[in-house]
């Protein structure tokens, strides 16, 4: 999953409520990195990857290029 936000306290934010409803459901994150600069930060559940950006960073690197041809789902 990759996801934008509008800033730092806001991913962190994400962050933090994504890793407490993984515990929550029995699937806690096995790592999280970035929380620190807040610019990237990824939550790996193994089974799902969890990107959130910045929106520099997000138009910088186009990470979604990589799976290119897959389908996009919107979110709000």
């Amino acid at each position: 999953m990759i996801a934008t936000g509008t800033s730092s306290r806001q991913l962190v934010s994400i962050a933090d409520e994504l890793k407490q409803a993984g515990t929550r459901d029995g699937n806690p994150p096995w790592r999280i990195a970035g929380c620190d600069s807040g610019e990237w930060v990824v939550l790996d559940f193994i089974d799902v990857v969890v990107h959130l950006f910045s929106e520099k960073l997000r138009d910088y690197y186009e990470l979604e290029m990589i799976w290119g041809e897959a389908s996009r789902i919107g979110w709000r």
